[in-house]
């Protein structure tokens, strides 16, 4: 009669072996989720495609996503400059260039935009809303003697002088200065005037600027869009090397395939257009 052998165990030498497999290829539950604080300008926020794009690019990336400032380019700058953000979406500006000539700011890449419209009066009576695109609509406006407010805003100013170079135009007395006491104020100033101004879809869209008495008159014009661009750390930003190695990776997402891909999704989420992809 055969007796069964009782099954070996182990060696020591083999267990310790098998343990540390284990914990090579078991990621440490412990260690932190890395956290990217963004500043961003108002608008990507206030037509909520921000807020969903940072969802996606967490869980494409497993970074945390902390936008740490929300609001017009005076207040998302300085967050920036002074290291309380490790990135920044804003449009290309002055501004942002001046962050790059001071060493604060990598250099620029171009990754989103945002389109300007034309807004006046219910009654157009310069037929804008007939015309093809925003060069024929301040043509039309021109031509009719109709008033047109000249905003302040450095963005609108820069979309309205490429019409109006489109169109072959020079400025003259029927354009009005802006004498509002805020930027909010543009459209109620073009109403008691009965003329037409340009400025930003999405503030007109989300009731950031009251436009009683006015109306989106054209809109969807590829030559009316300013860029966005995403701006990492320079050397003189106080940022960590950790900190800087996680806005590069937000960085490159935002500007990948998958992060335009992810952009196009959100925005059609959140009721768009409003932001669109690069080219």
């Amino acid at each position: 009669m055969f007796a069964i052998a009782a099954p070996r165990s182990p060696s020591r030498k083999k267990l310790l072996a098998l343990l540390l497999g284990i914990s090579l290829a078991t990621p440490p539950v412990w260690a932190e989720t890395v956290t990217v604080r963004v500043a961003v300008v108002g608008g990507l926020v206030l037509c909520d495609v921000w807020p969903r794009l940072a969802k996606k690019a967490e869980q494409a990336l497993g970074l945390r996503v902390e936008t740490v400032a929300a609001s017009p380019k005076e207040g998302v700058v300085p967050a920036f400059a002074t290291g309380q953000a490790d990135l920044l979406l804003i449009h290309g500006s002055d501004a942002a260039n001046a962050l790059l000539a001071a060493g604060i700011a990598a250099p620029l890449r171009a990754w989103a935009l945002n389109e300007h419209v034309i807004v006046g009066p219910p009654d157009d009576p310069a037929k804008v809303r007939e015309a093809p695109n925003g060069a024929e609509a301040v043509r039309r406006i021109a031509a009719s003697g109709a008033s047109f407010v000249a905003f302040r805003d450095p963005g609108s100013h820069a979309v309205v002088s490429a019409l109006w170079r489109s169109a072959g135009i020079r400025p003259g007395q029927w354009v009005i200065p802006d004498t509002s006491d805020t930027a909010q104020g543009i459209l109620g100033l073009a109403a008691e005037k009965g003329a037409y101004t340009v400025v930003g879809h999405i503030p007109v869209a989300f009731g950031k600027m009251p436009a009683a008495g006015s109306e989106v008159l054209l809109n969807g014009d590829p030559e009316m869009r300013r860029v966005y661009v995403v701006i990492e750390p320079g050397p003189r930003h106080p940022a960590t090397a950790e900190q800087r190695a996680a806005a590069r990776e937000l960085a490159d997402y935002l500007l990948s395939p998958v992060g335009q891909a992810d952009l196009r999704t959100v925005d059609r989420e959140a009721g768009g257009p409003w932001i669109y992809t690069l080219p």
